[in-house]
């Protein structure tokens, strides 16, 4: 699949659980999963007072980062929820040439 058929396909699955419900907080984890070689998308909610949930979206089996860029550019046009990154401490954009995760996450 394009870059922008599986931003689109995650954006359908992101449509229906975005409720948008005051004091509820919402967004989206990407983890880098070192052993099966791909890339697990997560929407996260947590309403005020409650435990986070976390809800498997999508998993992108090519594993180069340079279609994970595409893919998260594309995914910023339909959505402006947040993007956490888990597992890519040190890692850098290949076309954007920034820094994807600073530090590591207590996850890790």
């Amino acid at each position: 699949m394009t870059p922008a058929k599986e931003a689109e396909l995650i954006y359908s699955r992101i449509e229906p659980l975005f409720k948008r419900m005051c004091h509820t907080r919402y967004g989206i984890t990407i983890s880098n999963d070192i052993y099966d070689k791909s890339f697990n998308l997560f929407f996260e909610s947590q309403h005020a007072g409650q435990r986070l949930k976390s809800t498997p979206l999508h998993s992108l089996t090519d594993y180069r980062l340079e279609f994970l860029e595409q893919v998260v550019n594309e995914l910023k046009k339909y959505t402006k929820l947040s993007i956490k990154y888990i597992g890519f401490t040190g890692k850098v954009w290949p076309v954007e040439q920034t820094i994807i995760q600073r530090t590591k996450s207590p996850l890790e």
